[in-house]
């Protein structure tokens, strides 16, 4: 064998070794990850709180540029990804069962947007046992509509939780899972918005003008319906957090309604039959 066919050789062989050695590597990057087949009734919320990543991590190692998913579809779980958010100055938070980020906002004396913006979140959904940083050097005043008073899950009753419920199967029981977490968060978000009552009930009963029914289900008694167990669910949802809606403070069925301020209104989000609005 002469000089030159031993270099050709030599040659071969190292091509073929840096070869294995990028399957290899490419097996362990695959081994750091997690193939999972969506069902009926997920979210890449529910996902992300099961395997303890983010959202956000997820949408990334996927591609995805929202949070619509289907049944059977495959996605890649990141395994090893820090749910620590970017440091920051300020005081860190461990969120709890029950949490929201507007609850977490009033507590601190801070903004939603705040809290998103430090913590890189580009939804208000959060689960617990997330670590979140409070930013420092952003307060706000009490709401005097409020007393100064902060609502938090424990401030709601039994009856008050019901009664969501009950609004939700009143006005979305054939609606997506989705669809009626975002009704129940749509009366939340009305609550923290300051421009309306501060109860469940007050927002829910409230009538403009002695004449105008914020909910049609309320004037003509499905409100008092028992609730169904999807819906009883999806306002537990909605109190931990979850809001599909994207900070909607109502919804209106299209071919239900031709109420021009309410079609004049800025859309969040289309769920099923419902139009979310601010």
């Amino acid at each position: 064998m002469n000089a030159r066919t031993n270099n050709n050789s030599k040659h071969i062989f190292t091509v073929a070794l840096l070869a294995a050695l990028i399957l290899v590597a490419n097996a362990a990057g695959a081994s750091a990850a997690t193939v999972y087949r969506v069902v009926a009734g997920d979210s890449l919320f529910f996902i992300a709180q099961r395997y303890g990543v983010t959202v956000s991590a997820i949408r990334g190692a996927n591609g995805l540029v929202g949070d619509m998913i289907y049944p059977g579809q495959t996605l890649t779980i990141p395994n090893g990804v820090s749910t620590t958010p970017p440091a920051q100055s300020g005081t860190s938070y461990t969120v709890k069962s029950g949490d929201s980020l507007f609850l977490i906002a009033r507590r601190y004396g801070t903004t939603v947007d705040a809290l998103k913006a430090t913590n890189g979140l580009y939804s208000e959904w959060i689960y617990p046992g997330q670590l979140l940083v409070i930013p420092s050097g952003t307060t706000i005043s009490p709401d005097p509509n409020r007393g100064g008073t902060i609502p938090s899950r424990g401030a709601w009753s039994q009856s008050d939780l019901t009664l969501l419920a009950q609004l939700v199967t009143a006005e979305a029981g054939g609606e997506p899972y989705e669809g009626q977490v975002a009704v129940a968060a749509t009366v939340l978000n009305r609550i923290s918005s300051g421009l309306y009552p501060n109860t469940i009930p007050e927002v829910i009963y409230q009538v403009v003008d002695g004449r105008y029914y914020q909910y049609s289900p309320v004037l003509d008694g499905r409100i008092n319906n028992t609730p169904s167990s999807t819906a009883i669910g999806a306002t537990t949802e909605a109190l931990n957090g979850w809001d599909p809606s994207y900070g909607a403070l109502g919804f209106y069925n299209p071919s239900k309604t031709s109420n021009y301020w309410v079609r004049s209104r800025t859309v969040t989000r289309v769920i099923g039959d419902h139009v979310f609005f601010k």
